[in-house]
């Protein structure tokens, strides 16, 4: 099942109402394109002009983008740099070599790229003129870049529905090109493999909660579901509005978990129980980890990848399993 995302018009609007308000804030917006020539600029502030952190950012108004970029942003700040914010329009090889260029008439001396980049895209293209590392991916060339375990991040959600004593659990995944996606269904498959529990087939969706509202529109008439872990907190947002039309009990008939921590989740009718992340220590970590490289400091010795590790919050949207 495949969900579909709408309102383009109105997150274009949104995305510019977000760059006028950065370059309120001192920051810049990246819109010029390129002027053929981008120049290294050495960690030496002149005082003459304020050095950049170019950041490129898919799909802005998602709150994983969102709160990321204002950790990237707040740590730049107080670091004494600016920052330039271009849309990455598309998350693909001519999308990235597109948003880096219009970064390249601006004094950007690094760059941070929050996008669900492949690992053929992310060797292509960060052979960029300043250095540049990419939020949720673990290494770029020898630079260790902090990204969230969400392998494990899943797998806390599956063993918390097993352990209320669910016979197993449904996923309702993003979508498939997003690595994050992809290591979620990961971890929501090992949960059940090492429980030695039935793998239901797993349902393809978008991020959003029309996703969701179609896959419990589909799920609220199967009996043999008990349990949901939905990839974001949006589809299952999307997911209680469906099961609730068809009289389908939260949790006492199905239980439903979500991923990423949204605010609103704490105010849903059941409350949301979900996996957090912490996308603002995140923009903080990776622009420490540029700041180092650009300034020529040793980094800390990495002991494997360097993980943010998620947090299970428990609410109410997930209990023991019910007769349905």
């Amino acid at each position: 099942m495949n969900g579909r995302e709408v309102g383009a018009g109105s997150r274009r609007r949104q995305v510019a109402s977000a760059a006028v308000a950065a370059d309120a804030r001192g920051g810049a917006v990246g819109g010029a394109r390129p002027s053929g020539r981008q120049r290294f600029i050495p960690h030496a502030r002149t005082g003459r002009r304020r050095d950049l952190i170019g950041v490129v950012a898919f799909d802005a108004v998602r709150y994983s983008t969102t709160v990321t970029m204002r950790g990237v942003e707040q740590a730049a700040r107080s670091a004494g740099y600016g920052t330039c914010v271009v849309e990455l329009d598309r998350p693909d090889d001519t999308g990235v070599a597109e948003a880096i260029g219009r970064l390249a008439c601006q004094p950007v001396i690094g760059t941070v790229i929050i996008a669900p980049l492949t690992p053929a895209v992310t060797a292509s293209r960060l052979h960029s003129a300043v250095p540049t590392v990419v939020v949720g991916v673990g290494t770029v060339g020898q630079v260790p870049v902090p990204t969230v375990d969400h392998a494990l991040g899943a797998r806390l959600a599956v063993e918390h529905l097993l352990d209320l004593g669910h016979e197993t659990v449904w996923h309702l995944s993003g979508p498939q090109d997003w690595q994050q996606a992809r290591h979620r269904a990961d971890g929501w498959r090992a949960a059940l493999v090492r429980a030695g529990r039935r793998i239901p087939p797993i349902m393809l969706g978008s991020w959003g909660a029309e996703s969701g509202y179609e896959a419990g529109r589909l799920l609220a008439d199967r009996a043999d579901v008990t349990a949901v872990f939905c990839a974001s907190d949006q589809q299952a947002m999307g997911m209680l509005r469906a099961l609730c039309e068809r009289r389908v009990r939260v949790p006492d008939d199905v239980s439903v978990v979500g991923y990423d921590g949204v605010p609103e989740g704490e105010y849903l009718t059941p409350s949301l129980t979900t996996v957090r992340q912490d996308f603002d220590g995140l923009g903080r970590s990776c622009l420490r980890t540029l700041l180092a490289t650009i300034e020529q400091r040793e980094l800390p010795a990495a002991t494997g990848q360097p993980w943010t590790v998620p947090t299970l919050i428990v609410r109410a949207s997930s209990g023991p399993p019910g007769v349905r």
